[in-house]
């Protein structure tokens, strides 16, 4: 793609459907204030907080309005998780990660840290907003994108069947994708088996309607910092975390 082709690409989408609407965002309600972790809890009942032996659940403090996570000791980690349950809704916030620490938006989660996930694997190999059955077996596991070894540079060689292709051309990753600043991450959850459907800025990355009932029909909403390796020097950054709650004959977005 020519340069000026990106510049126009780029255009395009910040002219387009960017974000939630206003009337949207109307129904949303904020599950984090900016200031303090009230309403949140860590667990360290995960197995990435192994290396604590599941006393500590990773390091989470709020900093110039964000939720900001990373490893406590070297290889522990852990998740963040709301203290209220929930069933079929839809989520969105604000991501500014670091690129190296492997994170995860984690859907009806439990204590020990099993859900669906949308995957925030912000490192050489992973993918963000693919979807992930966290301690599920591992399955689904669909992604229709990877980074290569720069958070610039992505394959589209899928992960498993995902349903739908990559919207965004690889070229015009880098103009569509902000790293150092702050994107869009939205996911839907809806029934149970459950239809699941993810965003970035605006844009649909993926859709996967499970086949079969294979978790709870609710649960937290959870951040996830992985474990392994050392990573204590980085960390991953969320804001603006607003959710709907649906009901089941809900609507679902094309």
């Amino acid at each position: 793609m020519k340069p000026w082709s990106k510049i126009l690409f780029f255009t395009g989408l910040l002219t387009g459907n960017w974000g939630i609407t206003a009337a949207e965002e109307s129904a949303f309600e904020s599950i984090f204030d900016g200031a303090t972790l009230k309403g949140w809890h860590i667990s360290a009942q995960t197995g990435h907080s192994r290396v604590s032996q599941h006393k500590s659940g990773g390091k989470w403090v709020v900093i110039d309005g964000a939720i900001v996570g990373s490893q406590d000791l070297p290889g522990n980690g852990g998740i963040l998780i709301t203290d209220a349950s929930f069933e079929d809704f839809e989520i969105v916030m604000e991501m500014n990660n670091d690129f190296g620490p492997d994170s995860g938006l984690f859907l009806r989660s439990t204590e020990d840290g099993k859900a669906w996930q949308a995957m925030i694997d912000y490192h050489a190999g992973g993918n963000v907003m693919g979807i992930y059955g966290e301690g599920l077996e591992g399955k689904p596991h669909v992604r229709n994108y990877s980074f290569k070894q720069t958070v610039e540079e992505i394959t589209t060689e899928p992960t498993g069947k995902p349903p739908i292709p990559l919207a965004i051309l690889p070229d015009s990753w880098p103009y569509f994708w902000r790293h150092g600043h702050w994107n869009e991450c939205r996911a839907r959850i809806v029934g149970n088996p459950p239809h699941i459907t993810t965003w970035i800025n605006g844009v649909k990355i993926m859709e996967w309607q499970e086949k079969e009932r294979r978790h709870v029909d609710q649960g937290g909403i959870a951040l996830q910092v992985h474990g392994g390796g050392d990573h204590t020097s980085e960390s991953v950054r969320y804001r603006n975390i607003r959710v709907k709650k649906l009901n089941s004959s809900s609507p679902r977005k094309p």
